[in-house]
């Protein structure tokens, strides 16, 4: 439970920094919503390269 308040927490902070993600409806979770604003706008920093939406996202792009 802590770990989710403090996850819960962060993404407040990212919503604050970015909020066209959302961060505060979807807490990171891999929503239709989170989808649909990675698709929109490209992942930001906060964005884990190693999931795989954002992978695919960022290998359509390229280096």
């Amino acid at each position: 439970i802590l770990a989710k308040t403090a996850r819960d927490a962060d993404c407040m902070v990212l919503h604050g920094l970015y909020p066209q993600y959302a961060f505060d409806r979807h807490k990171g979770y891999g929503t239709a919503l989170h989808m649909l604003r990675l698709q929109q706008y490209g992942p930001c920093p906060a964005h884990r390269h190693s999931f795989a939406p954002v992978r695919r996202l960022l290998d359509k792009v390229g280096p």
